[in-house]
């Protein structure tokens, strides 16, 4: 009998949690297939894929609502795929619009659903507790405190602890004297990262802001600014950057941003959690247009949006480790003033970096890849 699992990661950093989890899988049983949704690391992988998450990778209300006949179309193709390909098993990454949907029908023809990354039910639509109860055979969480945000819902969760420490540790960077000496910066230069995210949308409406910042900051501070971007995106995503060629910014990878800046500016989303475990000081940046910003304030309940501080702080604390700037509060004036509070009190910026640290504690999982491949092959 052909051993088929159907993965479904319909963004760029769902493609890179499963394709660890599927790298181990198949180190242990190379007789699986695996096809459905994913990017270039599953692809690498040899999986068969229906669809790029390049093409599926869709946030905000609005953008949802203008790609719907496309989304409705994938929907359409990947029904079609599994009753052809009969897969013993589901697999879903996150994404949760595409795979609540697709967790109904996986349990309507009686194939076992396992869900990696929770939908985030605890910060906005808890109405989706219902169908993950009813639809999701094993929910495997990356954050200890959806244990028992869970299990009050009914739903027995497993904590498997979160990737990005997994993917960390495997990191190799160089030293910082390595790393200035390879740019021609000098020693005395303070080092401020900008991560403005992985999404066109996103980068549209935060990168000018952070680099009007930067340029504020510029006249005060002898500055280098490290620019981390996404090297998946398109040049003209960033075409921001060509109106600040007076400032001095130089190009490396996002974990590079985080190693060696004395402070990030980052926009809310994973990088965040990621800049928590390096422990770097940072100021967390969301806006986005309007329609979406009035409609995540109706539905979202939490009282900080930045992962940084729910992890540090807690699920339902107001309390904050690092500044957030949301929507109007995220401008260049802003962030330039908050910034410039935290690079001129070296004691707030190290009390930052030590409470940061102590948070990374509790993502930590011996390997997340490894317990999640033991459990997809109960399935096989």
């Amino acid at each position: 009998m052909s051993k088929k699992l159907f993965v479904l990661a319909g963004e760029v950093s769902g493609d890179m949690h499963a394709a660890g989890v599927i790298a181990q899988l198949l180190k242990a049983r190379p007789d699986i297939s695996v096809f459905g949704i994913g990017g270039e690391k599953l692809r690498v992988l040899g999986a068969d894929l229906l669809y790029d998450a390049s093409q599926t990778s869709i946030m905000g209300f609005v953008d949802v609502l203008k790609h719907s006949g496309f989304l409705r179309q994938v929907i359409r193709d990947l029904k079609e795929a599994v009753r052809r390909e009969k897969p013993m098993a589901a697999f879903l990454i996150d994404y949760p619009g595409m795979n609540l949907l697709m967790a109904r029908f996986f349990h309507e023809l009686g194939i076992p659903v396992i869900y990696y990354i929770s939908p985030q039910v605890w910060a906005w639509k808890e109405g989706r507790v219902k169908a993950i109860r009813r639809d999701v055979d094993r929910l495997l969480v990356i954050f200890n405190f959806e244990v028992e945000f869970f299990r009050r819902h009914g739903i027995d969760a497993e904590f498997v602890g979160h990737p990005v420490i997994e993917q960390l540790a495997e990191l190799s960077l160089p030293s910082k004297e390595c790393f200035l000496k390879k740019h021609n910066i000098a020693t005395n230069v303070r080092l401020v990262g900008l991560l403005p995210g992985s999404r066109p949308q996103e980068i549209a409406h935060i990168l000018p802001e952070m680099l009007k910042a930067a340029r504020l900051l510029s006249r005060e501070y002898n500055i280098v600014f490290l620019f981390g971007r996404s090297p998946h995106l398109d040049d003209t995503i960033f075409q921001a950057l060509s109106h600040y060629r007076d400032l001095s910014i130089i190009t490396c990878s996002a974990y590079e941003v985080m190693q060696f800046s004395d402070l990030a500016l980052v926009t809310s989303g994973t990088a965040t959690l990621e800049s928590l475990c390096f422990g770097v000081p940072m100021i967390v940046i969301y806006k986005t247009g309007m329609f979406n910003y009035l409609i995540g304030r109706l539905i979202i309940k939490l009282k900080n949006i930045s992962l940084a501080n729910i992890v540090a702080k807690g699920l339902g604390s107001s309390e904050r480790v690092v500044p957030e700037l949301i929507q109007h509060e995220a401008n260049g004036a802003e962030i330039y003033r908050q910034a410039r509070m935290i690079l001129d009190n070296p004691e707030s910026a190290a009390a930052m970096r030590r409470q940061l640290l102590a948070a990374r504690e509790t993502l930590a999982s011996a390997s997340p890849s490894k317990k999640i491949s033991g459990i997809l092959q109960e399935y096989f």
